[in-house]
């Protein structure tokens, strides 16, 4: 792990309670592991639950599991993990997603079908013909407890034989946790994906 995670790195850590995502500066680095820093108190962190770990790397962003082995009022201990794996910069991990949605700008609302999903965008599939120059508030239900509220800009629109329009776009205005939130429902619904073939 020594490679992976450096001093002074940034670390993202999402307990399974989503709400209390957490962040940190790795403050030592050893054989077994790694201590951090957190930013903030560690309400939902809990001694041997599992939990997501993000970090910006030059190779990307480093994505594994593990679990608190130690916790000391803000300094929080983590062994390293038996696996993980690199998320490309600009390429997160997509999904098949398919939802109803409302993209809405200046009191103008569309109904659209999501086709799938990614913590970059999303592909949409709507009757109307959108304005392209024009962004747009969406917000995106994943479940009960996860509801990811930001701005989406429309990129490449085809219209097909059919007169229905399929549009891809990037999201923008989407804060850190929301943006972790999304990687993290991605990476573990293309697990399941994986695990049912």
């Amino acid at each position: 792990m020594r490679e992976l995670v450096k001093t002074d790195q940034l670390v993202t850590i999402v307990p399974q309670d989503f709400k209390k995502t957490n962040k940190g500066k790795v403050i030592e680095v050893s054989p077994e592991g790694f201590r951090m820093k957190l930013q903030y108190k560690p309400d939902g962190l809990i001694v041997n639950h599992i939990c997501d770990f993000y970090s910006l790397t030059d190779n990307g962003y480093l994505y594994f599991e593990s679990y608190v082995e130690a916790l000391d009022n803000n300094i929080i201990t983590i062994p390293n993990p038996v696996k993980h794996r690199f998320l490309q910069r600009r390429k997160f991990t997509r999904i098949k997603f398919l939802e109803d949605l409302v993209l809405t700008c200046d009191n103008v609302s569309h109904n659209v079908r999501t086709l799938d999903i990614s913590a970059g965008g999303m592909k949409i599939r709507t009757q109307d013909n959108i304005d392209i120059e024009k962004e747009y508030h969406v917000s995106i239900k994943l479940s009960d407890e996860q509801i990811i509220n930001c701005r989406y800009q429309l990129i490449r629109i085809e219209k097909g034989d059919n007169g229905i329009y399929t549009i891809s776009g990037r999201f923008t205005h989407l804060n850190n946790i929301d943006k972790m939130t999304l990687v993290q429902f991605c990476m573990k619904k293309d697990m399941e994906n994986i695990n049912k073939k």
